[in-house]
């Protein structure tokens, strides 16, 4: 059932007003001609050597140095310099791949669908370490400069040893009996780590020890059946502004004192996807795909774009002054982020687009699902 809602949710059969929309509500939009202030230009392209596979892995890149890091379903491992697109070296894995990647410290982190995580070295993709997690990782894993953590599907946290891949310490969170089928990556800092669960709470455990901070409770179940009271916080917090952000599925989009746990606001939203932030604003994609943005100091929306409802768009990133989204069909969106209109659009191929955006110095990388990484400009 688990695998089904998933399907379910990120190939769009979930509509505003139920599980099951009619064909009509679910058709995407179509898009629309605009004339373009903007170019989205390739820099380079390059095969990773295997697809993201059909069960909706979101196997997203990452960056440490001057070289990026993905993954394909098959386990194909690929480094490349993120400047030119040149390959430093690639890798197969005996395994099938769940979750990708996390890079930095010298690992190259992915798990496996045995729920194996593989640390692997950075200069050549030779073994480190691994670790048996005790269900799939799904979500990113994340670091700081001493420990690796990982979020697993079963609703365990867990801090690992950067070296050895040794349990520092174990989170067990209370999941319902259904949810969506993914976990929303951690964030790592220094002292705290902030988690968001399958039952909508936000949790800051700290780093020393593995106790639990505090816990901000995002959306409350509702509804009389089990489909109605999903409330998954399926997607990475967003740290913006001194604040952390959150969103659920079902639920709301809330801002949150880092510090103590407090509440600041709290808007009314539906998503499953990830956050961004940028000109003051926080930007989210709906449950339909409609992109919207509300101030971060006070929960006041800013605009709302609703051009691309139903086109099963990627969390947004940030690129200079625009908000970049990509979508089922492969292509990328910019809009504004002053008033949400159309600045820029650039059709990458026939392949959809499910793994997030990456951004790092004014430069985007997306991977397809076809196992295509690209890099591009906005000019």
């Amino acid at each position: 059932m688990r695998t089904l809602l998933a399907a379910a949710v990120i190939g769009g059969s979930l509509s505003g007003c139920g599980m099951f929309g009619s064909e009509q509500q679910n058709e995407p939009a179509e898009l629309i001609a605009f004339e373009q202030e903007q170019t989205l230009e390739l820099l380079w392209s390059l095969n990773i050597g295997g697809s993201l596979g059909e069960q909706y892995h979101q196997l997203v890149p990452s960056i440490d140095g001057d070289r990026i890091f993905a993954v394909s379903a098959d386990g194909e491992v690929l480094a490349a310099n993120r400047e030119s697109g040149s390959v430093a070296w690639r890798r197969s894995l005996d395994s099938a791949v769940v979750g990708g990647v996390g890079a930095g410290n010298g690992l190259v982190v992915v798990s496996t669908l045995k729920g194996e995580v593989l640390a692997l070295s950075t200069d050549d993709g030779s073994d480190l370490w691994r670790y048996q997690a005790s269900s799939e990782v799904l979500a990113q894993p994340q670091m700081n400069a001493d420990m690796l953590v990982i979020q697993q599907l079963d609703g365990k946290l867990v801090a690992l040893d950067l070296i050895t891949g040794r349990q520092l310490w174990s989170y067990d969170s209370q999941i319902p009996r259904l949810s969506l089928r993914g976990t929303a990556a951690p964030v790592v800092a220094a002292d705290l780590t902030l988690a968001g669960f399958a039952n909508g709470k936000l949790i800051a455990i700290e780093n020393s020890s593995g106790r639990p901070v505090w816990e901000q409770r995002v959306a409350l179940a509702e509804g009389r059946s089990e489909l109605e009271r999903i409330i998954d916080i399926d997607a990475q917090p967003l740290v913006y502004n001194r604040l952390v952000y959150a969103t659920s599925y079902q639920g709301r989009l809330a801002a949150v004192n880092p510090a103590n746990g407090q509440l600041i606001w709290a808007q009314e939203l539906s998503s499953y996807r990830g956050l961004a932030g940028g000109f003051g604003n926080v930007y989210a994609v709906t449950e339909g795909d409609g992109l919207v943005a509300y101030d971060a100091r006070n929960s006041a929306s800013v605009w709302r774009q609703d051009g691309l409802l139903n086109r099963r768009l990627t969390t947004p990133a940030v690129l200079g002054n625009s908000v970049v989204v990509a979508d089922s069909e492969g292509y990328l969106h910019a809009v504004s982020q002053i008033d949400g209109h159309f600045t820029a659009r650039r059709k990458l191929g026939s392949s959809g687009v499910q793994s997030d955006l990456l951004v790092k110095d004014d430069v985007l990388y997306v991977l397809s699902d076809d196992g295509r990484l690209a890099a591009l400009k906005l000019q």
